[in-house]
């Protein structure tokens, strides 16, 4: 075991341990000094996944058995059968998704028009602006991952290796910006969709999102020109593979489809995906390879739905606007579970918040980690602060944007309503 994780496992038994020396009655199980247990149980998990970024898939594991343990211990009315009853479906929908939309981004990639964008871009700064414009674009409909993995190897090849590291917190932020207000382009909204919030309830999200992006993007822009121009002279010809955009095209269409009529994002996914396999190669060993992460993110989200939501502040958005800053050093997904299960939000703003939130620091979102898996320069929060406080920035000026410009305009709680398909269908 490394080290540091033992060590970090070790501070938390102790800490748990002299919790429970502390532990305060309540109706609805102890407490910590005011803190229900499973908060302080979960604020661990969530510290243990920011710290410990090589071993996320045990931290969150550790985190959900210790839930777990503390709701059979200490709450009586917890069973995890009529729990699991209830979530059973989000958390399949999800699964599929995230699994389904790596084939989807690795058809995407395998297409040919990753190669064929950089030609598109012009010669100086404003072709760094432009790829972060396509990496925006890519992310509405692919998810933010991808989006961010298909711009950082561009700019591997347009700048010789040399990404500077403000450029490389940009494309993680275009990336999560051009996600924001898409129920297809990040999972945190894939996640509102699938719990029955409208499309259209997140879509003015782009409110803030497409200011954000001119006031970080052309800052990056700029700084990438003075440390490395563009270069792409030796770009090559490249020949497009329709057959996969068919396929991307095809897996779109069934994720909308199936949630209207079923309910059930997932089935349409993997509907496509099959019959795509029919006539085209498609890239099956993406499946194991991101279930490893998908799996995490289960556990972090089954872990949110057990928290104890009334407990939470009201939905407002100064709560949203911090949920921000909270995202760019815990994970969002948990995050915005505990939001769904509140309810009252307005998803538009929340979606904005959460998910370029994230942006901020190098490891805050899922896009920033994969990218410095190519560009381990970009693992220093130090540098990514120095060099992308633009993004910090353009967070909040962004957010007061749409709050000046579309307000904040809160749902009713839409669990126990209309299901997801009629709500999708039903006019304003």
């Amino acid at each position: 075991m490394n080290p540091r994780l033992g060590a970090f496992l070790g501070l938390a038994a102790l800490a748990a341990i002299f919790g429970a020396v502390h532990l305060e009655g309540s109706p609805e199980g102890p407490a910590v000094a005011g803190l229900r247990g499973e908060f302080l149980l979960f604020a661990l998990t969530l510290a243990g996944v920011a710290l410990f970024h090589a071993h996320t898939l045990q931290v969150s594991l550790l985190g959900l058995a210790a839930i777990l343990l503390f709701k059979f211990a200490f709450v009586p009315t917890f069973q995890l059968v009529g729990h699991l009853h209830h979530e059973w479906s989000i958390l399949l929908n999800l699964l599929g998704l995230l699994l389904g939309f790596a084939v989807l981004a690795k058809h995407f990639e395998e297409s040919g028009v990753p190669e064929i964008l950089p030609r598109l871009l012009p010669d100086d700064w404003r072709g760094g602006f432009a790829l972060l414009a396509v990496v925006f674009v890519l992310s509405v409909f692919l998810d933010n991952i991808a989006a961010a993995m298909i711009g950082g190897t561009i700019a591997l090849v347009v700048f010789a290796g040399r990404v500077h590291i403000g450029y490389l917190a940009a494309i993680t932020a275009a990336s999560n910006a051009g996600g924001a207000g898409s129920v297809l382009g990040d999972t945190t909204t894939t996640m509102m969709w699938i719990d029955g919030v409208r499309a259209t309830d997140v879509l003015h999200a782009y409110v803030a999102a497409l200011p954000c992006l001119f006031l970080f993007g052309i800052w990056a822009a700029l700084q990438q020109h003075r440390f490395q121009p563009i270069q792409k002279d030796e770009m090559g010809s490249h020949q497009v593979e329709w057959a996969r955009l068919v396929v991307v095209g095809l897996i779109l269409a069934g994720t909308v489809t199936t949630n209207v009529l079923l309910d059930f994002p997932a089935a349409g996914v993997w509907a496509a995906i099959l019959v795509g396999a029919l006539f085209t190669r498609t890239p099956w060993r993406e499946v194991p390879a991101a279930f490893k992460g998908s799996l995490f993110l289960i556990c972090l989200v089954l872990c949110a739905s057990m928290m104890p939501v009334d407990q939470l502040p009201a939905p407002s958005w100064q709560s949203a606007f911090a949920l921000g800053f909270v995202s760019s050093i815990f994970d969002n997904i948990p995050l915005t579970k505990l939001a769904l299960d509140q309810g009252g939000y307005d998803w538009g703003v929340l979606a904005f918040a959460v998910g370029f939130g994230g942006s901020m620091v190098w490891f805050g979102s899922s896009a920033g980690v994969a990218l410095s898996n190519i560009f381990p320069q970009a693992k220093s929060v130090g540098g990514w602060l120095r060099h992308g406080w633009p993004v910090v920035l353009a967070y909040v000026l962004s957010f007061f944007i749409l709050l000046g410009l579309w307000g904040w305009h809160p749902q009713p709680p839409h669990k126990g309503q209309a299901p997801a398909a009629a709500l999708l269908s039903s006019p304003e």
